[in-house]
């Protein structure tokens, strides 16, 4: 346990924090050790301890810090290190019959190279089909009908398409197979999910500035924050990009920043403006923890491990939600930054293939869609109102239009 408090202050633990783990071992696990006559800690002391301590299925937030003080101990003990504690996601898994040809489908996308974020989304959407089924009390591929893809797709009210477009792609998977005679895939062939365009969210020039500004430097994290920021504002970084982002990314000499998108892997440079790498040099020399971590961004708190995609959207958000910026009716993460960043090309008259470059699109067709935010290029082609003859209203007397 000495050894573990050691780690804990060379980690920068927070004095409060190692106080209360020596409070609990203290009042839990020593004095069990001591009326068990155990010696030295193990993992299966704690097991022992947790077992016959905190029986129940209720398990109170006072109990949870206990349980957690003794898989500290034993991290501890086992790796000589202590992992942050994170929230994992919910295991989906697609059991019986039907889940094994799900399991067997998600494979081939797998050997199709297709990302994990594609087939984590594919994975969530079958399961949903899976539970319905089954709800139904089909257990087998062969007994589903076209009646109940249909069902299950009309109470969708979120992600319709992206559903859509998982079953399509299974029922065709299964067909392509021969696991069924019939494709069930065309079914769903000229479904079309209908839905108001929405307009990116946007930012003007100065509410970016102020945004940017809003940011207080003066300690380890405002430093990391306004570095992040800036990849956003200023090169239109996705937050998943900026938590990946590793040194090697940097090339000081030539001043660029080369990388692979996480989103969908292509490769891009893009050039490190003076603010960016002052930004980071800041970060680096005075904010940033000693780490063995590659990546460049590193959570605040011990022990200090890189930032995940979902940390660092929240940490943008947060910022905009705190700069005094009205966001009413606008979405304020990294994306809205990165909308920002094309409108203010458009503003410049950038063309479309520039400005695909920069923000790393795929295709075009990705870029063209940020027209629609270009206000006042579009008002350069707007037609004039056609004048109507005063005829017209005075029809029938004017009857028409009372």
């Amino acid at each position: 346990m000495h050894s573990c408090v050691l780690y804990f202050e060379q980690q920068s633990f927070s004095q409060p924090r190692i106080d209360r783990y020596k409070s609990m071992w203290k009042s839990g696990i020593v004095p069990f050790m001591s009326e068990k006559s155990i010696q030295y800690y193990d993992a299966s002391v704690g097991e022992e301890y947790i077992r016959t301590h905190i029986a129940g299925s209720m398990v109170t937030p006072s109990q949870r810090d206990f349980i957690r003080s003794i898989y500290v101990l034993s991290e501890f003990q086992e790796k000589g290190t202590v992992s942050k504690r994170r929230c994992h996601p919910a295991e989906r898994k697609l059991s019986g019959p039907i889940g094994l040809l799900m399991e067997q489908f998600l494979l081939h996308l797998k050997s199709l190279r297709r990302s994990q974020i594609t087939i984590y989304d594919h994975r969530l959407y079958l399961h949903r089909f899976l539970a319905f089924i089954e709800s139904k009390q089909i257990l087998n591929v062969e007994e589903i009908k076209e009646e109940h893809i249909i069902i299950f797709v009309s109470t969708i009210t979120n992600n319709n398409i992206c559903v859509v477009s998982s079953l399509r792609l299974f029922f065709r998977y299964l067909f392509d197979s021969r696991v069924l005679s019939s494709d069930l895939s065309e079914v769903l062939r000229h479904y079309r999910w209908n839905k108001r365009e929405k307009l990116p969210s946007v930012y003007t020039a100065v509410e970016v500035s102020q945004i940017e500004s809003s940011i207080k430097r003066e300690d380890a994290t405002g430093k990391r924050n306004y570095a992040m920021m800036l990849l956003a504002t200023r090169l239109g970084l996705r937050a998943s990009d900026i938590a990946h982002l590793c040194f090697d990314n940097i090339s000081w000499e030539s001043s660029t920043i080369i990388f692979s998108q996480f989103k969908t892997g292509k490769k891009i440079e893009l050039p490190l403006l003076v603010d960016v790498g002052e930004a980071i040099i800041d970060y680096l020399k005075y904010g940033r923890k000693r780490s063995e971590s590659p990546k460049i961004f590193l959570y605040t708190r011990a022990p200090f491990t890189a930032m995940t995609n979902a940390a660092v959207a929240g940490t943008l958000g947060r910022i905009v939600d705190a700069s005094g910026i009205d966001t009413t009716g606008r979405k304020h993460g990294a994306h809205a930054m990165r909308h920002s960043l094309a409108s203010r090309f458009l503003e410049n008259k950038e063309s479309i293939p520039v400005i695909s470059e920069a923000l790393g699109h795929q295709n075009t067709d990705t870029t063209i869609s940020y027209l629609r935010i270009d206000i006042e290029s579009l008002r350069q082609y707007a037609l004039d109102t056609p004048i109507v003859s005063e005829r017209f209203y005075e029809q029938k007397g004017g009857v028409y239009y009372e």
